[in-house]
């Protein structure tokens, strides 16, 4: 069932859009740091084959000619384990703004406001910086996270080209064209 035409229920609003998550910029720094602490308490985990021989020893029941349950003992060699190796986790701002509940239009919106510059201008500095040294120390690819800071190396390659004749005999050419147009 819809509205009723000419309702007025606009007007019944209170007030335009939600309201604001952080009223002071201390709530909004505080709420950075917890998410700052949760990716350094939080590794990802990146599974890794680790080398090396073990041998594990177990027992198989079985049932011998005369129907009696024994047990054999019985060695297996394994070549390698895998293991989940703890990788740093970045700071990032899509991932920052998930944390706290905000878009990262929204943490636009707190750059521009004059009492949150402060927080806003040190939260991008503390994620340029961790992921800066995170890539330097080979923690992190160093790619992406160049792309990501727009540290990538640029080169300009220039070649000039004077001579674009080809030259072919009579004979190759016959050939070729025969491959082309058998008709």
């Amino acid at each position: 069932m819809s509205a009723p035409r000419g309702n007025e229920y606009y007007k019944l609003r209170s007030k335009d859009g939600r309201d604001k998550i952080f009223e002071t910029p201390e709530e909004l720094i505080n709420a950075c740091n917890e998410y700052f602490e949760w990716c350094l308490n939080t590794p990802l985990y990146e599974a890794q084959i680790v080398k090396g021989n073990r041998i594990e020893q177990s027992e198989i029941p079985t049932t011998n000619e005369k129907g009696k349950t024994e047990k054999v003992k019985s060695k297996t060699t394994i070549p390698y384990d895998i293991a989940n190796v703890p990788k740093m986790r970045p700071f990032t701002l899509q991932g920052l703004c998930n944390f706290i509940d905000i878009s990262v239009e929204g943490f636009k919106l707190y750059e521009e406001r004059e009492d949150f510059i402060g927080v806003t201008t040190r939260v991008r500095q503390i994620i340029e910086n961790h992921q800066f040294e995170g890539a330097s120390a080979g923690m992190l690819n160093a790619n992406i996270i160049a792309r990501k800071l727009g540290l990538a190396d640029k080169q300009e390659v220039k070649a000039d080209v004077t001579n674009t004749s080809i030259e072919i005999d009579e004979e190759k050419l016959k050939q070729i064209e025969q491959i082309l147009y058998p008709d």
